[in-house]
């Protein structure tokens, strides 16, 4: 079983949000999925993005590869954090 890291769509009609999910590469967008860890807003100004990091970096380790668009959503995510100053 190929697990990926990939976006499934929600939301209404002209609105769509997304959730990142954990899934076997074989099953469809929207269908089953293994887990969900995380979540993105194209809506909102700017683009919310939302990770459990500890389950992504689980199903990183583990072998699960991220599509095209959840690699960047994942490398900018990681700007952000790092870009944040400690308190």
């Amino acid at each position: 079983m190929a697990v990926v890291l990939r976006l499934a769509r929600a939301g209404a009609k002209k609105k769509p949000y997304y959730h990142v999910v954990a899934t076997d590469s074989r099953n469809p967008r929207d269908g089953k999925f293994i887990e969900a860890v995380g979540a993105y807003d194209p809506n909102l100004t700017p683009p919310k993005v939302e990770f459990n990091a500890e389950r992504l970096e689980y199903w990183l380790k583990t072998g699960a590869t991220p599509s095209e668009t959840v690699a960047d959503l994942i490398k900018v995510n990681a700007k952000a954090v790092k870009s944040t100053p400690a308190a």
